[in-house]
């Protein structure tokens, strides 16, 4: 009897994606799936949309961890689990690959490539800052037995921004956590996959980079980039509250070295930066960006707590 994999979608107001995201599960080479909608008191079309692919739709809040948790705890019956946005395609045989990579090596959860979908210059900055994460301190297992998730309680509820940081932790006391490799031996089935001309368009090409989740940012800017980034900020700051300032990993997630130079230099990936300048340059701003959010954040905490 082959396992299921229960793939749950968080979603609020998505309609602009998910129908070809609840598409790419639908047209998975694996077969034994069950599709979990969790909707955050969307007010569009989604649930509507999500109807033509299950009858899975339960609505939860009032953040993603808590959504998650739901679907994938309290609904789901799968052996195991896979948890995306609703903004992103699966490549045809992802969940096959899945499978094979954790029954082959016994991970207790994988990361899996992201390739960015986005447009213009600052999304070409962010398909390309996105590459140097995968694998990483910064990357967040998507993949894994529902059984080990229970185990150790799912996502942090209080955590918003950085839970998937903290499961990964909690994953890697209990086992291995493993990398899905892009693996060219099955390319074919994409070549007649109906969403290749639109991942096309953002020059994807899931012929050559299966398996892989597409992130779909189409309507990218460098503004709301920064309004998001900043909505986080106070959920690193309860991260590091959690695990403690002098932990290893956390010296990095949240230092100032390994998030602006060191994850873009380690096991040689520092080639790439000089391969495309341009790039580089555009990077470095969005690191800057981000990490000026972060630490007024830490000051206006500590500004409240003086006074």
């Amino acid at each position: 009897m082959k396992p299921i994999v229960s793939v749950v979608v968080a979603v609020r107001n998505g309609e602009q994606f998910i129908e070809r995201t609840l598409t790419s599960i639908a047209l998975q080479t694996y077969s034994h799936t069950e599709i979990i909608v969790v909707d955050n008191h969307s007010t569009d079309r989604t649930r509507e949309i999500a109807s033509r692919f299950t009858d899975n739709i339960f609505i939860r809040g009032p953040e993603r961890s808590a959504q998650r948790n739901y679907g994938i705890i309290d609904v789901a019956h799968g052996e195991y689990a896979l948890y995306i946005d609703a903004d992103m395609i699966l490549t045809q045989d992802l969940l096959q690959s899945c499978i094979w990579c954790m029954e082959a090596n016994a991970y207790v959860g994988l990361h899996i490539p992201e390739i960015i979908l986005a447009q213009g210059y600052w999304g070409a900055v962010r398909r390309f800052e996105r590459t140097f994460y995968t694998g990483s301190l910064i990357d967040g297992a998507r993949f894994f037995k529902r059984s080990v998730f229970k185990s150790i309680g799912g996502f942090d509820e209080k955590l918003t921004g950085p839970e998937d940081w903290d499961l990964d932790k909690r994953l890697s006391q209990v086992g291995k956590i493993g990398l899905l490799r892009i693996n060219s031996k099955i390319d074919e089935a994409n070549s007649s996959w109906p969403i290749t001309s639109y991942v096309k368009r953002f020059g994807a090409n899931p012929c050559f980079e299966a398996p892989v989740l597409y992130h779909d940012e189409t309507g990218f800017n460098i503004k709301d980039y920064g309004k998001k980034k900043n909505y986080y900020a106070s959920g690193l700051l309860k991260y590091r509250l959690k695990w403690g300032a002098g932990d290893p990993a956390i010296k990095k997630q949240l230092g100032p070295y390994y998030r602006l130079f060191g994850v873009f230099i380690e096991h040689g990936k520092w080639r790439r930066l000089f391969f495309h300048p341009l790039l580089m340059i555009g990077l470095f701003i969005l690191r800057f960006l981000v990490g000026y959010n972060y630490f007024l954040e830490r000051i206006k905490r500590k500004v409240r707590f003086v006074g």
